[in-house]
This record gives C-alpha cells, structure tokens and sequence, in this order.
C-alpha cells in the first residue's frame, strides 16, 4: 500500500527506513531518496514511527519495571 502518493513511497519503504533507524517522516523521506511534497502523509509516517517505537519499547519497560520495584524494596 502507499504512503506517500506524490513520491510513491510504500508501506513497506516507511518500515525498512524505520528499521534502519528513522525516527521522524523527514528521515524516511531521505532514506527513500525524496522530499516531501503535499505532506498527506506525514502523518501516517508519524503514527508508524510511533507504533514502532512503542512496540519496541514494551520489552525494555517490562524488564527494567520488576528491576526498579526491586532496588525500590532494598531501599
């Protein structure tokens, strides 16, 4: 599916930039070699980075909360 109409960048595209580290729509435009143009779609790229960003943390936030509540307890 694409997101970004005006330059033809898919679904897809915006993932690979965010697994090779983008973290804001102007990084995967750069990373898809294109500027922004109509910006319609900066806001799916946003919500995608978000999404990943979340997701990726959950693990991380679920192991150091146990970590903390510990250290908290020993206190």
């Amino acid at each position: 599916m694409y997101v970004c109409n005006c330059n033809g960048i898919r679904e897809r595209d915006v993932r690979a930039a965010i697994d090779e580290g983008a973290v804001k729509p102007s990084e995967v435009f750069r990373r898809c070699g294109s500027r922004p143009q109509c910006a319609r779609c900066v806001l799916d790229m946003r919500r995608m980075i978000d999404t990943a960003c979340v997701a990726s943390a959950k693990p991380s936030h679920a192991e150091a909360g146990p970590t903390r509540l510990a250290g908290a307890s020993q206190g």
